[in-house]
């Protein structure tokens, strides 16, 4: 049986599309629904009911489903082990990154690896937390790194990296006065949130629910998709957010922004290396883990 056309099944039934499959591998949708029908002819059997604008497997497709992904990861595998045999790692990664680490963080992290590894080539896919956990789900990530704890089953994590994330103002903002800013305070000044699904606002949320408080008693006047648009409602004088640092770090710098931090408060944030527990690790997906794991000092970044 062809390994390729198991992949496209494979990333039909992942993605639950057959246009979306076309595009994850780069051919039309039509040739996706040819390589559907010549498995179905040659197992004599029906593997994808169309249910509305989805797919799902038949009994027989989540067979095949099951084997085939155990085939294609040893094939993978096989692959990876024979040209261990030079000396090389090689390979395609596909990774996720939440606003932070997709920004800040993992470019710098896969420029190291690709050093060490030039034989791999590394896409990198940003999203907020949600996403990027849906994507693991589907099969269409590897791996991600989030600013968030995740509670499903399918999902494992390990810390990697901490950092404390603080109230982000203007330099000439009157909370900036050298003194931790109150709940009362902050609860008193125009807000500006991150959207649902955001790590920094699930973060947040944590941290205050601790003290007895929700994000909505804030004076929230703004929700915004990313922290580049937070940053610009702050500098823009809409209101005041709570950021990692390391976004800011060249405001900081500058002079233009000044990190405080909020009293009584403990905004600790992990960063975790997320996975599905349950499916196999590609062998670069296994190497790249094991070089984060081994080069990140697990320490708050200040």
């Amino acid at each position: 049986m062809d390994l390729w056309r198991l992949n496209i099944f494979c990333k039909v039934v992942a993605l639950g599309s057959f246009s979306r499959a076309a595009e994850k591998a780069f051919i039309s949708q039509p040739t996706v629904s040819s390589h559907i029908k010549d498995l179905e002819n040659h197992y004599k059997c029906k593997l994808i009911d169309r249910l509305g604008k989805t797919v799902v497997p038949t009994r027989a497709g989540e067979l095949l489903y099951r084997h085939a992904n155990t085939l294609l990861a040893m094939h993978a595998t096989l692959e990876a082990e024979m040209a261990g045999f030079q000396g090389n790692i090689q390979g395609r990664l596909v990774i996720g990154g939440s606003t932070i680490p997709a920004g800040y963080l993992l470019p710098a992290i896969i420029g190291r690896f690709m050093k060490r590894y030039p034989a791999v080539t590394v896409s990198l896919i940003a999203g907020d937390t949600s996403q990027i956990v849906k994507d693991i789900l589907s099969g269409e990530l590897e791996a991600g790194v989030v600013g968030a704890a995740i509670r499903d089953p399918h999902i494992t994590q390990k810390k990697i990296i901490q950092e404390e994330m603080k109230l982000i103002v203007p330099a000439d903002h009157p909370l900036n006065n050298n003194q931790p800013v109150s709940l009362d305070d902050l609860c008193a000044v125009p807000f500006i949130t991150r959207e649902s699904g955001s790590g920094t606002l699930m973060s947040l949320g944590k941290s205050l629910a601790e003290k007895g408080i929700k994000i909505d008693q804030f004076n929230i006047v703004a929700e915004m998709g990313n922290t580049t648009s937070v940053i610009q409602g702050i500098k823009s004088g809409i209101g005041v957010s709570v950021l990692s640092p390391i976004a800011v770090a060249d405001e900081l710098k500058a002079g233009t922004l000044k990190a405080l931090s909020i009293e009584g408060v403990s905004m600790i944030r992990q960063f975790y290396l997320t996975r599905h527990k349950n499916r196999t690790e590609s062998p670069v997906a296994r190497v790249f883990r094991d070089f984060m794991e081994t080069t990140i000092v697990d320490k708050p970044k200040q």
